[in-house]
């Protein structure tokens, strides 16, 4: 995992993954996550990942793809717990009750979102309704 922070760190990247290799993403938000999770499922399956900022709606994407190791720079009380109960191996720098929007004056939409869901399937639908809005007001 030490090889992967380094990676995400020195890359300035906000994710990468390993599976048969190393993968780098520089999107923004869950927008990585979603994409692979809907396009290339098996790159998540097993796989250890290595992230900026995880917040719940990140860690239901993370869980419904199978990963199995993960290092978070940061990680919201809600993704924590959803990593817990899928026992994901977890490990990170700096844990917050939540994650703070871009702007830096509220909750992240996502995090806010996925706010009352006891599990990843139930975050799933809602993050995907949130991605198309954003995706169609682009």
């Amino acid at each position: 995992m030490d090889e992967l922070i380094d990676i995400l760190i020195s890359g300035g990247h906000s994710l990468v993954v390993w599976n048969e290799g190393v993968h780098t993403f520089d999107g923004r938000g869950v927008s990585d996550l979603f994409r692979l999770l809907e396009n290339d499922p098996a790159l998540l399956k097993g796989a250890r990942v290595a992230d900026k900022v995880i917040g719940k709606g990140a860690a239901a994407l993370m869980v419904s793809g199978g990963v199995s190791e993960v290092y978070a720079g940061v990680i919201s009380e809600g993704a924590l717990s959803l990593f817990e109960k899928a026992g994901v191996v977890i490990s990170f720098g700096k844990r917050v009750p939540h994650i703070i929007n871009r702007k830096g004056d509220g909750i992240c939409p996502v995090e806010s979102l996925c706010a009352d869901c006891e599990t990843a399937e139930e975050c799933f639908p809602l993050i995907k309704g949130f991605v198309q809005c954003i995706m169609h007001n682009a």
